[in-house]
């Protein structure tokens, strides 16, 4: 008993340290997530929009290590966006995982038009919607981006506390795509990007 509470003892700096230091890294995270917004061109949002990006409070239970399967053999498909028009997706993987006592699979695309561009050819992407969503987040849905290198063999790390709205919950004029069924979470899922505060622009 005396060697387990030293145990404990000892572990709880370091736990509180980590927790301290993803506080941090997510902190940085939508710092930088802010700042994009100022300095893209096409942005709905000016630099005191920003303001009202609201967020769930960083958990980092919804950091999830997920198990992934590569889908080589899947076709190009025309995903909908929410302007009326499509954009090319081709399916890359799956990641399955457990998530409040729910087993969830999300599908992971790949842009079919990034695959010629240098910068982005690795870009890899995650739309859904969840138990939150028309209450507490965007109706549309949410985004998740990663990079094909985030894949090591079968496992794949998602962080929900990195999920944000498409330009769409903001303004009109953007093509921003509809999640595919398949990645419509039942559960709700309590992290990231919420219900922008501001004016949505017309």
């Amino acid at each position: 008993m005396k060697y387990t509470v030293l145990v404990l003892f000892a572990l709880t700096p370091f736990t509180g340290l980590r927790a301290q230091n993803y506080k941090a890294e997510i902190a940085k995270w939508r710092k930088e997530y802010k700042e994009a917004f100022v300095n893209e061109e096409r942005s709905p949002l000016k630099a005191n929009d920003t303001a009202s990006l609201r967020f769930f409070e960083t958990d980092e239970k919804y950091k999830i290590a997920t198990k992934f399967h590569a889908t080589p053999d899947s076709q190009p498909f025309e995903m909908p966006t929410y302007s009326g028009k499509t954009k090319t997706f081709k399916q890359y993987g799956t990641a399955m995982f457990v998530l409040n006592d729910t087993v969830v699979t999300l599908c992971i695309y790949q842009n079919i038009k990034l695959l010629d561009d240098k910068k982005h050819k690795d870009h890899l992407f995650i739309p859904f919607t969840d138990g939150t969503s028309y209450t507490e987040t965007y109706a549309g849905g949410r985004y998740i981006d990663l990079e094909i290198k985030d894949i090591i063999g079968d496992k794949l790390i998602i962080d929900f506390n990195k999920a944000y709205n498409p330009y769409c919950a903001y303004a009109t004029g953007y093509n921003c795509p509809i999640p595919p069924i398949e990645n419509r979470i039942s559960i709700a899922v309590k992290a990231g990007e919420k219900l922008f505060g501001g004016k949505h622009k017309d």
